[in-house]
């Protein structure tokens, strides 16, 4: 998906492979992923999207860019999962990564030039009845006697 606020931005859906790098888009309020070579079309993840960084993602911080030693905005992973957050709120960003540690961290405050490549998209159901139904069938509870 593609967060609210770049509705008036050129965009496509990812691919797996895909190259792609964090930029602000020049006629939006944010940023968000856009494919190398394609710098002013966003590329949207569906939830559940799996994104692999060439290095440890880094965030906008006030002291990042004053003290890079004490590494203030590194976030000490290199893959994440799109996910959507705050969905009860229409006017807010709703795009974000959650890291393997569990932190959400918003696309608009991922550092420009990061680069990632879209390593899975997320699965889809599949029919299940040769009728198009894509509805999992109700479970049932097996009893194993010894």
């Amino acid at each position: 998906m593609c967060d609210y606020s770049l509705h008036f931005v050129a965009s496509r859906p990812a691919k797996v492979g895909d190259k792609l790098v964090t930029t602000k888009f020049g006629n939006s309020i944010t940023g968000g992923f856009a494919a190398i070579g394609e710098p002013n079309v966003a590329v949207c993840l569906l939830p559940g999207t799996e994104v692999a960084f060439e290095q440890e993602v880094e965030v906008d911080h006030a002291f990042g860019r004053l003290l890079p030693r004490l590494r203030f905005g590194r976030i000490e992973a290199s893959v994440a999962r799109f996910r959507q957050i705050n969905m009860d709120q229409p006017h807010t960003h709703h795009d974000a990564l959650e890291f393997p540690n569990g932190q959400v961290v918003p696309l608009t405050r991922l550092r420009e030039g990061q680069f990632a490549t879209v390593l899975q998209l997320p699965a889809s159901p599949k029919p299940l009845d040769g009728r198009g139904s894509a509805e999992l069938p109700a479970p049932t509870r097996t009893e194993f006697v010894d």
